[in-house]
């Protein structure tokens, strides 16, 4: 059988993207900070854009703050008389403006411009602290750097200064030792023969230093150190160090009478002992706060004005930049140039980078607009009076597809008087009440967290009472449902949250 070539049509559709589009669904699902980080990098990339708000602009603000923070403080610690004295005084010692070079060379040192005298504190210091200033200032402060600044304090041998760094290695984030003292022996040099007792040794004297119990092994060493540093006067301390030692498996399962009968102990001292230990801090590493603190720049303002609410943009996030006009005017004048060429292209780009920053924000305030109105008697009363909503009854109201509503709503927040929120937080499932309407879960979480808020502690709701509890109020869930909300929401089950009271 032959093979005889032959021609075919057929039709078809093929859906692509544009690189335009491709740019404004990026630009849309993107956060605040990262917009700021893309819109930066399109001004030093692009140099047909520029942006509209002056360096004085977006730092007067910050500097007239920062002037008057000092002029205040200069006016409460010197006194008139003191200036004026200040200012009559001959300062000889001082170096003018014209001993200073113009500009440093670039292999220029700090000693070709000091005198050694003048710098001679500076490089007193052995370059083993040189090099732990240099490590904190690169990294940022960490519990070893907190630790080993305390330490570098002490006189230690240099024997014990290695067995220190190797422990405060071995601290994890939360400020506990996580490594056996027994693997720590295998790290050190052999001829040192260094016991296990030097090591407890330079372990205890770590646990007592700020802040106390840091390179605790197990949480409780960590409570039994920070009821040691506690007064000897401080009531039931002897029962409630009893307690941690011998019997905090017991506390942990609320077994109450057998604590009393173990401890020999009333009901008023157990109870004393009990919020004595209660006080207490559970992770060494808390109290320094040490992790990076994030804000968050609202996207979208919401403020009521009489009887309306009126949503807009927040000028901080919004976009300001424009097209460059003195480059885009030179490509009126030459039309043949390569590099007018260049510039066209350039200019095309910049343009629709704007477009799609404006689409951005025109897209952002529409859902922000159609969210409020399906929750203003949230804005009003709170999260209990939270609607159902859905990504595709926003995307239906405002003609967009349910993909576009998720981008826009995730990571971008609306600063209303209730708070700040996600708006994704707005946005969340049904149930229906035996009334046949719908509550939203978010109202239904609420509910639970009030009620669990005014319960009495001795005797704690269950789920199944919870479920009755709703049921009264005429919401139908099921228990397990109120076991989900209420991990969600963090609540422990009712054994964990009965207290002696």
């Amino acid at each position: 059988m032959a093979l005889k070539p032959s021609l075919s049509l057929r039709l078809g559709q093929q859906l692509r993207m544009t690189p335009q589009l491709q740019q404004a669904i990026r630009l849309l699902q993107l956060s605040s900070g990262e917009l700021e980080l893309e819109i930066q990098e399109a001004l030093d990339t692009n140099f047909m854009l520029e942006s509209t708000e002056s360096e004085e602009e977006r730092d007067g603000t910050l500097a007239k703050e920062s002037d008057q923070m000092l002029d205040n403080q200069f006016e409460s610690s010197a006194s008139k008389d003191g200036l004026e004295e200040y200012k009559e005084k001959d300062t000889s010692e001082n170096v003018s403006s014209e001993d200073l070079p113009e500009e440093f060379p670039i292999d220029a040192t700090w000693d070709d411009y000091y005198s050694e005298n003048s710098s001679s504190s500076v490089r007193s210091l052995s370059s083993e602290n040189e090099n732990y200033v240099e490590t904190l200032n690169s990294t940022g402060e960490t519990i070893q750097s907190h630790m080993l600044e305390q330490i570098n304090l002490l006189h230690l041998t240099e024997q014990d200064r290695f067995i220190a760094i190797s422990l405060l290695d071995a601290i994890n984030d939360d400020g506990m030792l996580t490594t056996a003292l027994e693997e720590l022996i295998d790290t050190f040099p052999k001829d040192w023969d260094i016991e296990i007792e030097e090591i407890e040794a330079v372990l205890r004297l770590i646990q007592h230093l700020d802040p106390v119990g840091i390179g605790s092994r197990d949480l409780k060493e960590y409570l039994s150190l920070q009821l040691c540093d506690l007064p000897n006067d401080t009531p039931c301390l002897e029962i409630a160090k009893n307690l941690v030692e011998n019997y905090l498996s017991l506390l942990g399962n609320k077994d109450y009478s057998r604590l009393m009968k173990k401890l020999r102990a009333n009901d008023d001292d157990l109870k004393t002992a009990i919020a004595l230990i209660k006080r207490l801090n559970p992770r060494p590493a808390r109290e320094l706060n040490l992790g990076k603190i994030e804000y968050v720049e609202p996207d979208v303002i919401v403020i009521k004005k009489g009887l309306n609410w009126k949503v807009e943009l927040n000028s901080k996030t919004t976009p300001r930049i424009q097209v460059n006009s003195k480059y885009a005017a030179l490509i009126s004048k030459e039309k043949t140039s390569s590099d007018i060429s260049q510039m066209k292209s350039q200019l095309q780009e910049a343009r629709w980078f704007i477009k799609s920053l404006q689409q951005r924000s025109d897209t952002l305030l529409r859902v922000s607009k159609k969210i409020v109105e399906r929750q203003t008697e949230f804005l009003e009363l709170g999260p209990s009076a939270m609607k159902p909503l859905v990504l595709h009854d926003i995307a239906k109201e405002v003609d967009l597809h349910e993909s576009t509503v998720s981008r826009v709503t995730t990571q971008k927040y609306m600063l209303t008087p209730k708070g700040v929120f996600e708006l994704k937080y707005f946005f969340s499932s049904h149930v229906t009440n035996n009334l046949g309407g719908d509550i939203s879960s978010t109202a239904i979480k609420e509910v639970i967290k009030q009620l669990v808020s005014n319960e009495n502690p001795q005797k704690p709701l269950s789920d199944s009472k919870l479920c009755s509890l709703l049921a009264k109020k005429n919401i139908t869930v099921a228990r397990r449902t109120i076991a989900k909300y209420r991990d969600i929401l963090r609540i422990p089950p009712s054994n964990e949250r009965k207290q002696l009271i």
